[in-house]
């Protein structure tokens, strides 16, 4: 019986031939992600099961990324990054990002940005390799063919010190996605489509692996938005088949060698679903969940407050010239705030064009808060100075993953999640709308 390309990465990672969902195995790490929200803990883990002096396993395979809570005065806040450049410095941690001037986030060469985009734009994310990281989007490194997943602090703790993991294979749940995309759609429209089927406890620890033709057509970044949100359904991890458009992406960023693996014509699935895309419509998840999935022309009278786009599922460069489709030569009427994912994005907006015109001139011509400094910003609240952060019970469409109540500050706000698209398309009328009537 053949396997799965989930199924394959973690044998190869047990020194296996061959592993059967719901087994348990150990598996060897290539890669451990920690953040200024987490990584203290996981440090504090370290050193309490290993020893204040113990050396970290590899610390070329140590990822620290300062993102979520570092443009703020609040000091808990500020002491979480010292903790990560101490260790760092005490552990000669080869990849840590770190930003040292709050102020100027453009003076900080090292500083990237969140996470799960700095991890692919710096290399770090390459076929049939096992990634862990102590956020649960850590599954967006899955579209480059590879097992990526989310952990807590102790298992990352112990991580540190090993090297490995006891971990648990997941069934496969498998997504097939055909046809043409038309330009109204984006992958955001097809993650909270497939979220809005199963539910969100509808792949708990599963994998869930998109396939098809209109995978087949997508960009990286477009992939990325597919897989991140997989943790939104319960998944264990989300997974794209690489190719390729992912070999030409990943062999521009880094020269270590990987091996890509595929999925066996003969493997057993859990479930199997399929979709003709050119059957779909522009989505929206309403308060308070991501399965919450409604029609975006069905929301039509749904007053809005203010518009974001940003975060690791909807700041990528191309979410944004997406949104500057909708938005070149046109007003917002209401406040539309713009958060890239990273610095390499932040300059994309002033470098990149779209019909002519830098994507920032669209945008601040369309009237547009001028772009902020890249981090997760109001995507997880964080403290009261933080960008974007809702301190009032507004009505907001959002290109973020989550609207749980409280998720972007204020606990009455009602955070609508859609796609560049739809949420650019909304910020000229006010209202959720469609982004057809924009795309005509």
């Amino acid at each position: 019986m053949g396997m799965t390309l989930t199924e394959k990465i973690l044998a190869r990672a047990a020194g296996r031939s061959v592993v059967e969902p719901g087994e348990n195995i150990w598996v060897e790490v290539d890669l451990l992600m920690t953040h200024d929200v987490c990584g203290p803990g996981t440090i504090g883990v370290f050193k309490r099961e290993f020893g204040a002096n113990a050396k970290v396993w590899d610390p070329e395979k140590i990822v620290l990324i300062p993102d979520h809570y570092i443009f703020t005065a609040d000091e808990r806040a500020n002491r979480n990054v010292d903790i990560l450049r101490e260790f760092a410095q005490e552990q000669g941690i080869k990849y840590f990002y770190d930003i040292t001037d709050r102020g100027n986030f453009k003076a900080n060469p090292d500083y990237k940005g969140v996470c799960h985009i700095a991890l692919a734009q710096e290399g770090h994310t390459r076929p049939g390799e096992v990634l862990f990281g102590t956020d649960s989007h850590t599954c967006n490194a899955g579209a480059f063919g590879q097992f990526a997943t989310g952990i807590g602090n102790t298992d990352a703790g112990f991580i540190m010190g090993t090297g490995k993991l006891l971990i648990k294979v997941p069934a496969t749940m498998r997504f097939v996605l055909n046809g043409k995309m038309p330009d109204y759609l984006l992958a955001k429209d097809l993650i909270l489509q497939i979220i809005g089927d199963i539910g969100v406890a509808g792949a708990t620890y599963r994998t869930m692996e998109f396939a098809g033709e209109t995978i087949e057509q997508l960009t990286m970044e477009e992939r990325m938005t597919l897989c991140n949100m997989a943790i939104e359904a319960g998944g264990k991890n989300g997974v794209v088949a690489p190719d390729a458009t992912t070999f030409e992406y990943v062999r521009a960023r880094t020269s270590k060698p990987f091996e890509a693996v595929y999925t066996d014509a003969d493997a057993q699935f859990y479930s199997d679903r399929c979709y003709d895309v050119s059957e779909l419509e522009p989505v929206v998840a309403k308060p308070h969940s991501p399965d919450n999935r409604a029609l975006a022309r069905e929301c039509q009278d749904v007053k809005v407050d203010r518009v974001y786009i940003g975060s690791c599922t909807g700041g990528k460069t191309e979410d944004f010239i997406h949104a500057a489709r909708i938005l070149k030569g046109r007003r917002v009427k209401v406040p539309t705030y713009l958060v890239p994912a990273t610095q390499k994005v932040y300059e994309d907006l002033f470098t990149q064009k779209y019909d002519g015109q830098t994507l920032s001139e669209i945008f601040l011509g369309a009237g547009c808060i001028e772009p902020a400094a890249p981090s997760c910003a109001a995507c997880l609240g964080g403290p009261k100075d933080t960008f974007g952060r809702m301190n009032e019970p507004e009505v907001c469409v959002s290109t973020t993953n989550r609207n749980f109540p409280g998720r972007m500050g204020e606990k009455t706000a009602q955070i609508y999640l859609a796609s560049p698209c739809t949420a650019a398309a909304s910020a000229l009328t006010g209202y959720i709308t469609d982004p057809r009537e924009y795309l005509a």
